[in-house]
């Protein structure tokens, strides 16, 4: 959820640096297309986050399935 959150912000923000460029606004530009770079990063965070936990996940479900299957 939180990765399409990111996502959407990075391309409506590169989108508003577009059109402050269109407009000759060179600093309203700049602030817009690093905001959006940030907005991205934290995109790609959000996604290696949730994969990381997703696959810790696995690896408690399979360390618990083998136990179970020792006893």
């Amino acid at each position: 959820m939180m990765s399409r959150l990111w996502s959407f912000l990075s391309i409506l923000l590169t989108v508003v640096a577009g059109f402050c460029l269109w407009r000759n606004n060179l600093s309203a530009a700049f602030v817009s297309a690093a905001l959006g770079a940030c907005a991205w990063f934290l995109s790609y965070r959000a996604q290696l986050r949730s994969k990381i936990v997703a696959a810790e996940e696995l690896s408690e479900a399979q360390q618990t399935t083998e136990e179970s299957n020792e006893n």
